[in-house]
């Protein structure tokens, strides 16, 4: 039997087809985009389009952007001798959080994974090593600590390794305000060889 008739069942059905949107939160927002006044489902309906339209990969880094070159490689006072290899723009995100890092990027739009078959052609691995026959110093490989994102590290790295250039991968262990009794061995380990003194 059907709860609702077919445009608000369609509506729900696109918005549960989202990550990370079940069925109830799909529900939730179906009913609170109908009852928007209708100025404002316009305007979210034409920032959704002309975003859809408008961004693109960045033509250095292949983040995401609505501009040939994103705002962080555009920057001249970065170092561009430094690369940081990251998953997706979502992982750019977070480390640009941090204020720390001064270097740039290289978004790979996936990690290998040969059960889901994705192997290195269906990622931006090729046009990483394109960046490096410029002047590059050193890339720091940050992709995910799961199994996806340890097999691409590692295949980063052998890639990398003939050319000279410094290879690093980021540290990973202990999450703060994590119990050590609950951690997984293989992140116990990670976090004792990543040790530092202090």
């Amino acid at each position: 039997m059907e709860l609702y008739s077919g445009y608000i069942n369609q509506l729900i059905e696109e918005l549960a087809a989202l990550p990370g949107i079940g069925n109830k939160s799909a529900q939730r927002l179906a009913f609170h985009l109908i009852n928007m006044p209708q100025d404002k489902v316009n305007r979210l309906a034409k920032v959704m389009m002309e975003a859809k339209a408008n961004i693109c990969y960045c033509k250095e880094c292949y983040t995401l952007t609505d501009r040939e070159i994103c705002p962080v490689c555009a920057n001249r006072n970065r170092n561009h001798k430094l690369i940081m290899v990251v998953e997706n723009t979502r992982d750019l995100a977070a480390y640009e959080k941090t204020q720390k890092y001064d270097g740039v990027y290289h978004v790979l739009h996936g990690a290998i994974s040969p059960m889901l078959g994705i192997g290195p052609g269906d990622i931006k691995l090729k046009e990483l090593m394109e960046r490096l026959s410029g002047d590059v110093e050193e890339v720091i490989i940050a992709t995910n600590s799961s199994l996806e994102g340890e097999t691409t590290a590692m295949y980063i790295g052998k890639l990398i390794k003939p050319t000279g250039i410094k290879v690093t991968r980021i540290a990973s262990g202990v999450p703060v305000g994590g119990d050590l009794e609950y951690i997984d061995e293989v992140t116990l380990l990670r976090a004792l060889e990543g040790r530092t003194e202090i």
